[in-house]
């Protein structure tokens, strides 16, 4: 997704949901400072790169925006001066520079009611006026997995765009509610960037995914030059959708 001359770099850290258990949260200082997450911010700071992104929306959704706040100010220490931001600010950020306040919210099938509810009340806070959840559906075969373990056991292989773009039209034109003024996928761990485009096209609305909503803010610090000075009246085509099209708000 990266446009020509910029690259993306990567740091791994344990998740800190241990087997076999649902996640509900942790403390923000605590994770900016595990052992494992400085050493990535440390890695990527001393490499140089612009910005550094928390791609864990979860951890956000559960501890309301003063998570946001506290993880960046703890990370910040240990980045050499990078910017930091979390997966929750660059979507609240590309949700506010497309208009979407009524967003259909598509969930990953590993998510879970916690997690539901946390995300809706997180996006409530930052302004969101109303969601309509919905949660992909995965094949038969999962019947038998525990929810919260879909994803360590592989769903996230098994996920075709095609189907995330056929399940999200169908929940989009529910005649049983009204009509949101845009999707978002909040996962990070959700296979669902080739929909974004067609979905665009069949809805008519903004489409926002997690990852591609971490890497236009990161663009956008990092290369604010590049940025269009408003947003067109109508967006050009683009390969990530209507998103990249936008300056910050």
């Amino acid at each position: 997704m990266a446009p020509e001359g910029v690259s993306v770099h990567t740091a791994r850290f344990e998740c800190p949901r241990p087997a076999d258990t649902e996640y509900v949260g942790s403390p923000a200082g605590a994770l900016a400072n595990a052992p494992d997450v400085v050493r990535g911010l440390d890695q990527l700071g001393r490499l140089g790169a612009h910005s550094v992104a928390l791609c864990f929306g979860s951890s956000s959704f559960f501890g309301g925006p003063s998570f946001d706040a506290e993880f960046i100010a703890e990370a910040a220490a240990h980045a050499h001066g990078l910017p930091v931001y979390t997966a929750a600010t660059a979507i609240t950020a590309a949700l506010r520079a497309s208009g979407v306040r009524r967003p259909l919210l598509v969930m990953p099938p590993w998510f879970t009611e916690p997690t539901f509810r946390a995300t809706e009340e997180y996006l409530s806070e930052v302004g969101v006026e109303r969601t309509r959840l919905v949660q992909f559906r995965l094949g038969a075969e999962w019947e038998g997995v525990v929810r919260y373990n879909a994803f360590d056991e592989g769903a996230h292989w098994t996920i075709d765009p095609a189907e995330v773009y056929r399940q999200v039209v169908e929940a989009f034109h529910d005649p049983d509610h009204p009509r949101p003024d845009g999707v978002l996928v909040p996962g990070s761990g959700f296979p669902s960037r080739a929909a974004v485009v067609p979905l665009e096209q069949e809805l008519g609305v903004p489409v926002i995914t997690s990852n591609q909503a971490v890497l236009w803010y990161g663009l956008r610090h990092a290369a604010p030059e590049t940025a269009p000075e408003t947003a067109p009246e109508t967006t050009p085509a683009s390969p990530h959708g209507s998103l990249f099209a936008r300056p910050l708000p």
